[in-house]
C-alpha cells in the first residue's frame, strides 16, 4: 500500500545558512493526515461554528498545515469560541486589539522605548529606583552585522533623554517593571536565533514589547526566563502583534504558575514534584535510582517543563509538539473560563456542575472527566507526563549509565533532535492512564 512520505515544512520557518547545529526536522505536512487549509475551512459553517470535534481528529493524525497554525491555534488556547460566528470573533478581535494598544501605550508613558521599534539589553535603573545613565539601546538593524548597539557617546544620552527616565522612580511595581526591561531585551536576542525571521529588528522589538507589556499587565508574574521561548511562535505565526499577544496571554493561563514566585520557592517546582510522584508510581525501580544518585528533586527536568521541551526539538518539530499538547488538553469550557471568570475560585464556582460533551473534549481531557476529575480541580498538565514518558523511555539507559544528576542531564540531552512529536504524546496519553489507574488502587 502507497503512503505518502509527506512534504517538508522547514520552508515555512527559514533557518540562516550558517547555522548548522539545529534539530532535525521530522514533521511532515501528510495529505489526508494533517489539518489542511480545505479541511480546517470545511470543518467552518457558513455562519463561523467550528467543528471542534472534527478539528482535534485531524490534528491528532498529523498536526496542523503551517499555513493554517496560527487562527488554529487561536481556537486551541482559548481566545475563541467554537460555538462562535464570524462577526462575533471579529467584534472580540477588535476589542481585544484596541485593549492591547491602551495596554501599550500606559507602557510607552511609562518607558518611551516600548513601542519604539528599539528595545534595551542592560539596566535603565536600580533595585532603589535610581536612574542609570548608560544603558545598552538596540536601534534599527545595521545591514553589516545585524544587530548593532549605540556607542558610548551622545547619541546614547539623547536616547535616554528622549526615554524620560532620567527622575528617580519610588512607585515599587514601577521600578521591578523596570528592572525586568534589560532581561527581557537579554532574551530576546538570544531567543531563535537560528530562524531567518528574527534577523529583521522589528520583529525582535515586537517580541519585546509583547513581553514588557505582558509584565506590565500580571504584576503577580511580572518576566521571568523562558517566557520569551513561549511568546516567540506567536509572534511568527500571527502577523498582527495584538493577536500574538493575546495568544500568548492566553498559553500564559495554563503555565503562569511556573513562573510565579512564593518567597524563593518557584511555581515549576510543583510541577517537578508532580513528576517525581508520577515516576514513582510507573517506574519506582526508576525513581529509587534517580533518589539515590541525588536527584529526587527532579530538578535536571527544569528545562523541559519551563520550555515545553524548545531545546529537545527542532523548531518546527516544537510547534507540532504543541499543537498536538492541546488538542489532546483540550477544554470546550476554556473561552468561556478566560472571559468570564477573573479568579480561580470565581472559575470553579462558575462551571461547576456544567456537563461538557465529551465528543468536544481532548482525550487527555476526557481520561480526566472518566477518572472523575471535577471542573473545581486542576489536573495535570500532559508536559508532566511527557517528561516522565521521556525518562521511562530511557529508563534503562539510565539505570545502567547514569551515576550522578550530570549523567542524568547529558543522557537526557541526548534526545535533542531524537524525540518524535506525536509518539511522544500518544506515550504520554498512555502514561497518564496507566498512573491513574494506579494510583485509583493505591
Amino acid at each position: 500500500m502507497w503512503r505518502d512520505p509527506g512534504v517538508s515544512a522547514d520552508s515555512f520557518y527559514e533557518t540562516k545558512p550558517d547555522c548548522t547545529d539545529v534539530p532535525i526536522t521530522r514533521f511532515k505536512i501528510k495529505a489526508g493526515k494533517t489539518l489542511s487549509p480545505r479541511k480546517w475551512h470545511a470543518a467552518l459553517s457558513q455562519e463561523g461554528y467550528l467543528d471542534i470535534g472534527r478539528t482535534l481528529r485531524r490534528i491528532y493524525r498529523g498536526g496542523v498545515h503551517p499555513s493554517i497554525r496560527g487562527e488554529v491555534w487561536e481556537f486551541l488556547l482559548g481566545c475563541y469560541d467554537p460555538k462562535s460566528t464570524f462577526d462575533e470573533r471579529d467584534r472580540i478581535r477588535q476589542h481585544r486589539r484596541r485593549q492591547y494598544a491602551t495596554w501599550k501605550e500606559e507602557c510607552r508613558q511609562l518607558f518611551p522605548l516600548v513601542g519604539s521599534g528599539r528595545f534595551i539589553t542592560s539596566p535603565v535603573i536600580t533595585d532603589d529606583g535610581q536612574p542609570i545613565q548608560d544603558p545598552m539601546i538596540i536601534p534599527e538593524t545595521n545591514p553589516a552585522n545585524g544587530l548593532a548597539v549605540l556607542p558610548q557617546d551622545n547619541n546614547r544620552i539623547s536616547s535616554i533623554n528622549s526615554a524620560n527616565i532620567l527622575e528617580n522612580v519610588a512607585d515599587k511595581k514601577l521600578i521591578q517593571w523596570m528592572l525586568t526591561l534589560h532581561q527581557i531585551g537579554l532574551d530576546v536576542v538570544r531567543t531563535d536565533r537560528t530562524l531567518v525571521f528574527y534577523e529583521k529588528q522589528e520583529n525582535l522589538s515586537k517580541l519585546w514589547d509583547i513581553l514588557a507589556v505582558y509584565a506590565w499587565i500580571d504584576k503577580e508574574v511580572g518576566y521571568g526566563q523562558g517566557m520569551s521561548d513561549l511568546c516567540s511562535p506567536m509572534i511568527i505565526l500571527l502577523d498582527d502583534e495584538a493577536d500574538a499577544f493575546w495568544c500568548f496571554e492566553r498559553l500564559m493561563r495554563r503555565y503562569r504558575g511556573n513562573f510565579r514566585c512564593i518567597g524563593r520557592t518557584l511555581g515549576v517546582e510543583a510541577q517537578l514534584s508532580n513528576l517525581a510522584s508520577i515516576t514513582q508510581v510507573v517506574d519506582p525501580k526508576l525513581h529509587k535510582h534517580i533518589e539515590h544518585i541525588g536527584g529526587g528533586d527532579y530538578v535536571f527536568a527544569f528545562r523541559m517543563l519551563m520550555v515545553l521541551f524548545r531545546r529537545e526539538f527542532s523548531f518546527c518539530d516544537s510547534l507540532y509538539l504543541w499543537e498536538m499538547m492541546w488538542a489532546l488538553e483540550y477544554d470546550p469550557h476554556m473561552f468561556l473560563m478566560y472571559e468570564e471568570a477573573q479568579s480561580v475560585s470565581e472559575r470553579a464556582e462558575g462551571f461547576k456542575g456544567k456537563a461538557k460533551s465529551i465528543r468536544q473534549c481532548g482525550k487527555y481531557e476526557r481520561q480526566n472527566m472518566r477518572n472523575g476529575a471535577k471542573d473545581s480541580e486542576s489536573p495535570l498538565p500532559i508536559s508532566v507526563f511527557l517528561v516522565a514518558s521521556v525518562l521511562k523511555d530511557k529508563s534503562t539507559k539510565l539505570l545502567d549509565e547514569a551515576r550522578g544528576l550530570d549523567d542524568v542531564v547529558k543522557i537526557l540531552n541526548d534526545t535533542t533532535g531524537n524525540l518524535d512529536a506525536k509518539k511522544a504524546c500518544m506515550e504520554a496519553v498512555k502514561l497518564h492512564k496507566k498512573y491513574l489507574r494506579k494510583a485509583k488502587k493505591a
